[in-house]
Parts: structure tokens; sequence; C-alpha cells
């Protein structure tokens, strides 16, 4: 039977405000707590305790557990109680701002922790510097009580250390989460609002006057009278406490000052709640986003950081949120309620559009390790370090995002499938490759598999008029074609075996589908396939051999050709006589080194296995690969073979340089591994190694793009390498189709694999 992975129940209470309550921490709490959901539900669960200022009461979502009088004692002591009699709560995460608990700085929660018997941690939203006695004493009792603080800037951290005296250990940053953003063309969203002849700036933000959107105003008719068609954008209704005390006193003088300023052609107030997709759309077609808050103490702006999410160029004030975001060239900084600076920024970018993009880039690859998900697994990370352990299983289960196959269609044309992207747009300069394409079309294959979607058909015979225009008189192949279809210099002096030995993998592939795929396709690939047998023998790369080996194996799987067989057994004896030459007590490989697609090696010898039923293959698979997986596997983590420098024999591997093929690939062979030996083990490892796209890495960042199923270039030491290439994509879209698959007959008996039965033991060696 498959290996039943056990589910731990984990709930956390969020003590938070939350919607329809409307104000800045209730959306970042939804927003924080839905990515939570989105990667690690049901196996952590998250329930809210809802702020109510006073005895009013709101409608609330079934997520809201509990509702907590904020201005209420005796309310605060009695939450306390009903928590810590409710078995099902793990532990209690609090969202803080003073304004949010009653008491003289809101000391009134520190009834609340001081009665809790549960792990206790609590995000500050608000640090503020050179505090005061009593304010000092209220955030150190706090600190003393909690497990962890979270803080969302670095500022912000120090402030906590030095100011307050909390220790280093005690503080965790996590910076405020922003949306996934698709990368397109501004002039493109703007045509979708009529707004393609104007230059947009915006502002977001429920309205308050210490937004001084007045400083914005005050500027304007400077950038106006150099950029007439500059149109700015005040989105966002007024905060409701505003309304509450002072109504629209603020709109009202904000909407005069444009009448006295004669902007009325230039303002447009988009006086009303956006829903997330609205807001998007704007910041989206922004050209410049404003931010002019005039509060120095404002440690963050969840607005100022979805409008960096959306490749927009920020002109901010320096509020400690600006100041660690806004460098390597993301925006510029401008002094408080100075609107001649903010009208000499914004000038200076609406000249310069080759700098207004740059920074727009910059801004969006600086956020991009701030998506939702990756702060819903930095603070599963911090929820499983409070919480006690479950009694078995691992200490998170990482959700399966949906198999999507939208950017594989994006890059790919009638020619075939796209090599680079540029992020995620097709770089149609950098050609095109028998690599990528034969990859694609084994993905696309396995996908036909599973669903059975009429449109992948016309993606297998895309990538098979590319490989069959690749073949050359011979019967071998050629691997780079450039954007007009012409092969490249660059086939003459590079090593093509590789891109062969895929090829062969590839139209094997094919004809192993021939109970599901239309007959054409298939003797189109066995034509080819037959094609290229006189050169098989030559192949001398192991991977190269390897690839081939698992082509041949999948086409003799369907027709069982003794001729087949027999060339297996000869590449398989190739691969054997490559591990006698090196191997020893300590290195147990096939080469010198590990570089890259090292599971396919052994994953070949157990393919060679089932073919021809030479035991002494499979133990040499069985032998080498648990070598190669002891130096992959670090706990509940994969770390594959760096690109920065082989892991060479006698040596240490290298860390770091992480690519998606080597993820892949792993994921492949510990399949096959999984069905030959039945050891459970295997099964867990592949999830474990998907995972690895998921977040589970040495970054806690995601490898892959949930809007389009576009997969990241490479995980590096600090950051993720954004752009969405055809080989990281693919071999993402491979792994999450073997994970779909297993998934899909989990709990029912394995399938025997299949061995062809020879005459006689044949010798080795």
């Amino acid at each position: 039977m498959y290996h039943q992975i056990t589910v731990p129940n984990q709930e956390v209470l969020f003590i938070t405000s939350y919607p329809p309550r409307a104000c800045g921490i209730a959306t970042y709490s939804k927003d924080l707590i839905d990515a939570v959901h989105r990667k690690f539900y049901p196996s952590l669960n998250i329930k809210v305790c809802a702020l109510e200022e006073g005895n009013t009461s709101r409608s609330y979502p079934e997520a809201v557990k509990y509702t907590l009088n904020s201005l209420s004692l005796p309310a605060h002591m009695d939450l306390a109680y009903r928590i810590n009699q409710d078995d099902a709560v793990k532990m209690v995460f609090v969202q803080h701002e003073f304004g949010l608990f009653g008491g003289e700085y809101g000391e009134y929660i520190l009834q609340l922790l001081y009665s809790l018997t549960k792990p206790v941690s609590i995000t500050f939203h608000t640090v503020l510097p050179d505090p005061d006695d009593k304010r000092k004493s209220v955030i150190q009792a706090i600190a003393e009580v909690c497990d962890q603080l979270v803080v969302m800037t670095k500022s912000s951290s120090d402030i906590l250390r030095q100011a307050y005296q909390i220790p280093k250990k005690k503080i965790s940053v996590i910076p405020h989460g922003t949306h996934i953003v698709r990368w397109r063309n501004k002039d493109h969203a703007k045509k979708v609002y009529q707004l393609d002849d104007r230059l947009i700036l915006s502002t977001f933000g429920l309205l308050s006057s210490n937004k001084s959107i007045e400083t914005a105003l005050d500027a304007l008719p400077k950038v106006v009278e150099q950029f007439p068609n500059v149109l700015y954008f005040v989105l966002g209704q007024t905060h409701p406490g505003v309304v509450q005390h002072e109504g629209e006193v603020y709109r009202e003088f904000l909407e005069e000052k444009v009448a006295t300023l004669g902007l009325g052609d230039n303002v447009r107030f988009v006086n009303k709640y956006l829903s997330l997709s609205e807001l998007l759309e704007y910041l989206c077609l922004t050209d410049i986003y404003l931010f002019t808050s005039k509060d120095p103490n404002q440690a963050v702006s969840g607005t100022f950081a979805y409008a960096m999410s959306s490749a927009c160029p920020v002109i901010s004030t320096p509020i400690p949120h600006a100041l660690e975001m806004l460098t390597d060239n993301a925006g510029m900084i401008i002094d408080f309620q100075e609107a001649g600076q903010l009208a000499d920024a914004a000038i200076r970018l609406l000249s310069n559009p080759g700098l207004r993009a740059e920074m727009g880039r910059n801004a969006f690859h600086h956020t991009r390790a701030t998506v939702w998900e990756n702060t819903a697994v930095a603070h599963a990370r911090l929820f499983t370090r409070c919480m006690p352990s479950p009694k078995s299983g691992p200490s998170l289960i990482f959700n399966l995002p949906e198999v999507n196959l939208e950017h594989l269609y994006h890059i790919t044309d009638h020619s075939g499938m796209i090599q680079f992207s540029d992020i995620c747009e097709p770089d149609i300069d950098s050609g095109y490759t028998l690599d990528d394409n034969a990859r694609a079309m084994i993905a696309v294959a396995m996908h036909f598999e599973l669903t059975k979607d009429a449109g992948d058909l016309a993606l297998i015979d895309t990538y098979l008029n590319f490989i069959d225009h690749c073949r050359q008189p011979n019967g071998s192949f050629l691997n780079y074609v450039d954007k007009a279809g012409e092969f490249h210099i660059q086939n003459d002096y590079s090593n093509l075996e590789d891109s062969n030995g895929r090829a062969i993998w590839a139209l094997g592939v094919i004809a192993s589908y021939a109970h599901i795929l239309p007959a054409a396709l298939v003797k189109k690939a066995v034509r080819i396939l037959q094609a290229t047998k006189a050169g098989i023998f030559k192949l001398e790369s192991p991977r190269a051999i390897a690839f081939a080996i698992k082509g041949l194996y999948a086409y003799h799987r369907t027709f069982e050709e003794e001729e087949t067989r027999l060339v297996i057994e000869a590449l398989a004896k190739k691969l054997l006589d490559k591990y006698n030459a090196v191997s020893d007590t300590n290195w147990k490989w096939f080469e010198e080194y590990m570089t890259y697609a090292n599971s396919t090696l052994p994953e070949a010898m157990l393919y060679a296995y089932l073919a021809t039923g030479e035991p002494s293959y499979k133990m040499i698979a069985h032998i080498t690969f648990e070598f190669l997986i002891s130096h992959l596997f670090q706990g509940e983590q994969i770390k594959v073979i760096s690109n920065r420098g082989w892991f060479h024999k006698g040596g240490s591997p290298k860390e770091y340089g992480e690519q998606p093929i080597d993820v892949s690939y792993t994921i492949q062979a510990l399949e096959l591994f999984y069905r030959v030996f039945r050891d459970e083990a295997y099964y867990q490892k592949m999830f474990t190694a998907f995972s690895w796209f998921l977040g589970n890495n040495h970054l806690d960042q995601i490898i892959y793009n949930p809007l389009t199923g576009g997969c990241y270039d490479g995980l590096e030491e600090h950051s993720v390498n954004l752009n969405q290439g055809a080989e990281s994509t693919v071999c993402y879209l491979v792994a999450r189709l073997i994970i779909e698959r297993n998934k899909k007959i989990a709990g029912r008996e394995l399938p025997e694999p299949t061995t062809y039965q020879i005459p006689q033991k044949v010798t080795i060696g």
C-alpha cells in the first residue's frame, strides 16, 4: 500500500481586528490567514478572535471563533479562560497596535497574556522609538510572556533591541506580505481602462490627514506644466474612524484644493472600498506610486508594499519601510511634506521612461521574497517552533498547487518551446533547443495521460515536429535553433550527446503511450526513433546513456523487441564499467564528480534491470542511489548539487545554486525506486523533494509561480532567479504530474513493475 502521511491537527488562534472591520491590520490578517490556509490547511488551521471596539457586533465569516471587546478588562480575562479550556487551540498569535487594545498604551492585553497557558507570540505593527517609561514597561512585559515577537522591518527589530532591551533571539523579522502580480506591460494595462494616452500617478489607502495627500496635490501643478496628460488617482474611502469623529472633512479639503489649483482634469478620487483585483489593476497601470505619509513613526505600509510588488517605481517619504525597501534604485526618497521635492522627483521619472522601467523592475524583484506565499511559510515555521511537536509525521505538510499549463502555452509558439524568458515573457531572441522541446513533449504526454485534455495533442505534435526538424541524415540531432528556425552555430562547438539522449527518451515515451495517443503521433515518433539506433551505441556521456536507456525502456515496454533489449543491455554495461572504474568504499558513483541530473544514472540502471532481469544492475542502481540521496536530503529538506561548483570525489558538496531540473530528476527516480523496492522512505522523500518548489528550502521561498504554473530558474544563496525559462518550467511540471499521479492512486496496491524475462543469465563484464 502507498504510505499514508499523518496530518497533524494544529490550530493557531489569531487575536486581531478582522473584516468586515475596515482597518489595515484586519486586511493584513485576512491576507496572511488566507495564505497560510492555501499553503498548509488542514495540517495548519487558523481561527480568529476578532477585536471589537466596545459592544459593537459585526457579522463575521466562519474563521472567527471568538470575539473580544477590547475596551473591557474583564473580557480579556474571560477570553483567556476560554482559550485555556479549548483543546483545539495549540498556540495564540496576537496582532498588536496600540490603538487596538484598551487601557493606557493598550495594557489590557497584559491581563490576557498573563492568564494564557498556551504558547503565545505577537506581531508588533508599530514599534515607536524613544519610548517613555510607561510604554517601555508595557512592551517589555509583553515580550517577557511571549515566545516570539514578530516585526516587519530590520529597523523595528533594532529599536526593540536598543530602546526596549529585548533579546535578539526573541525577535523574528517577517516582511509585510505582497500579492503575486503578473509581470506585464503597463501600456497594455492602461488600454483596458482607456487610459493609454495618460501618465498615471496613484496613491492608495484609507484616507486620513496622516496620508498628507495635499503634499502630492501641491506638487502637481509644476508636474502638469510639463506633462499635461498626468492623471493622479487617489484610491480608497475615508478611514471609518475618521468618518466617525470628523466626517469627510479631510476629503472635502482635498477636493477644494483640487478645484483651487485647477487640477480637475488631472486628479480623480475613487471614493470606494476597492476589491483586491480592482486595486491590483490600478497599480498595474500606475507609472509612479506616491507615498506621502507625514508620520515618521509609521513602521510599515501595506499599500506601499503592494505598489512595489506591482512593479511601480515609488516616490516616498522616509518611513523606515521605505528606507529599507527603496534601495538599489527601486524608487526615490523625499522629505516629509516637501511638495517641491516630490514635483522634481516626479518630473525626473516622467522624463525618463527607461529609468522608470528600471525602478519598476527593481521594485518588482525586491518584493518577490515577500509574496504572501513566502510570508505564510515564514509564519508557519514560527508556529511550529512555538507549538508542541506533532506526535507523528512531518511538522508541516505543504499543500499541492493546481496543475497549470498556462506558462507552458505562453512560451510555446508555432515552432516549438522558446528557450528563455525575461521574468515570464518569452525571449524569442534566445531561440529554441531540442533539450527543451524533448522535455516538454514528455511533460505534455504525462499530462494527457492524466487528463485526456485534447489541447495536449496539438502541443505534442508541435514538439514532435521540432524534434524531427533537429534530426540529421545520419540519425543524430542538433540542439540549438535560432528564432528564424535555422540551426545555430553553437551546435558546432557544443557536446550534443546529452541532447541526443533526451530526444531518444522523449521519443520512447511517446511510443509507450501508444494505447492512448493518436496512431499518427506514435508512428512518427517510432519512425524517428528507429532512425537514431545506429548512433545510440556511440554514446559515451553517462547522462546521454541514461536518457537513452529511459527512452528505450519506455519503447520496449510497449513493443518488446529483443533488439531493443540488447541495446539497453549494451548501454547499461557502459554505465557499469564507468562505476567500476571510479567507485570505492567512500565514493559509490559513476564519475569522479556529481554534476546535474545525477538521479538519472541510478534510475537508468534500475530500468536496465527491469528490461533485462540482470540483478547486478538492480544492485548497482540501489547502491548508487542510496549514496546520492545521502548527500541530497537533510532532515525534512532536499538540497541538490550546486551548480556553483560540482561535488568532486574527496571533497564536500557546495551550497546554493540549486536548480529545478535536479529536483525534478530526483523525484522521477524516487518514484521508480519506490515502485520497485517498496521502501516507504522513497515515497516520503518524493513529497519532501517536491516541497522544495513550495518553499521548503533554505530561503523558505516558493520556486514556482502559482498564477501561471511557471517555475523560477534557480535558488541562490540570498534570492530566487525570477526568470521562468523552458527548462525550469517543464521540469517543475513533470515533478508536479508525478506527484499528481501518485496522489491519485494512493491507498491502492502498487502494480507490479514490468520485468522482461530473458532465456539465460547474461554474464556481466
